[in-house]
């Protein structure tokens, strides 16, 4: 069954045009990341699912029902925010019973919630403090806690995670897939955030300008990016894009490179000088001057090069990723 669909949705504000036909499929169970740089719409489309924001035009659907003159309290969604928004006067065992309070459910319902969502996020000792007794990735489990014990048709996450230390962020990423396949229940995260996206997603909605780029699993995005924006924007280090005339091609068309496909050696046919290196441990990044371009071949282990060094790079014909003056991908 499909969780949601999202038909030709459109949303301006003025003259400012923030979401063009946007047409996406959600299925039931499916974890949909919402990923781009800031600014293309992301968040503002997880609010017109949210009703938070009215469509211009286009259908919303919660399942099978319309809901585009629904009240977001009549939807069956939960949202968590980027800011925790817990009420500092209540405990977490308030904070979290407050929704189903307000919905007028029973003590004991309320009760075997409550239990059951501490028990999911390890909040079973910290349901008498209050928030500014708790850590940020305390606070976060808390206000993802609010959202469960409400049994949602479609969860929706924007950006939680922003405000948290990369250590947190990694561990409560964990915790959110491992939620999801307790709960086999239906989400959709919003992020900047490519690492999130790969590291999260059943599907990826790659958005730009407020139009869709392109949809698939993280692996099928990463290996066969449609375009130039989608194959730079997915990948950390982010792929090189060097001009076809290096590789025998005319101007009209780009190479993309991932650094991970770049080896170093004698025997390679593009030849820079290192301009910058970061040693990870794991990894070396090394930033290579190709004439006029820069390229980032990615080491891994410890490699010993330093500024200035003169360094041969290759990498095998299949690895290399063609686009064409418009930044659409050639194939074949």
């Amino acid at each position: 069954m499909t969780a949601l669909t999202l038909k030709n949705v459109n949303k301006s504000f003025g003259k400012v045009h923030v979401l063009k036909d946007i047409n996406i499929d959600i299925e039931d169970g499916e974890f949909v990341v919402f990923v781009g740089p800031s600014g293309c719409g992301k968040s503002t489309l997880l609010r017109v699912i949210a009703g938070l924001e009215d469509a211009t035009s286009g259908e919303v659907r919660i399942g099978d029902d319309l809901v585009n003159t629904t009240p977001p309290s009549k939807r069956g969604i939960a949202m968590v925010f980027q800011s925790y928004a817990l009420y500092p006067h209540l405990n977490v065992r308030k904070n979290m019973s407050l929704a189903l309070k307000q919905e007028k459910q029973t003590k004991e319902v309320i009760d075997e919630r409550v239990a059951e969502a501490c028990r999911m996020l390890n909040l079973e000792d910290y349901l008498d403090r209050y928030p500014s007794e708790l850590s940020g990735g305390q606070r976060q489990r808390v206000a993802i806690g609010r959202a469960i014990v409400r049994y949602p048709r479609l969860f929706l996450f924007d950006e939680p995670l922003s405000n948290l230390d990369a250590a947190l962020r990694m561990n409560t990423r964990i915790e959110i897939a491992n939620l999801h396949a307790q709960l086999s229940a239906s989400m959709i995260y919003v992020t900047h955030d490519q690492t999130e996206a790969m590291t999260l997603a059943d599907k990826i909605v790659v958005l730009r300008d407020g139009q869709v780029e392109q949809v698939g699993s993280p692996m099928e995005l990463y290996n066969n990016p449609a375009n130039h924006f989608v194959a730079g924007f997915l990948g950390s280090p982010a792929m090189n894009f060097l001009p076809g005339a290096m590789f025998g091609h005319d101007d009209k068309r780009s190479i993309g490179i991932r650094p991970e496909d770049i080896t170093i050696g004698a025997d390679g046919l593009l030849t820079g000088q290192v301009r910058h290196v970061e040693e990870l441990g794991g990894d070396t990044n090394i930033v290579v001057d190709i004439d006029d371009t820069s390229v980032t071949v990615r080491a891994f282990g410890q490699f010993k090069v330093k500024p200035g060094d003169t360094l041969k790079l290759a990498t095998p014909k299949e690895c290399l990723y063609h686009f064409d003056a418009n930044g659409q991908r050639l194939t074949g």
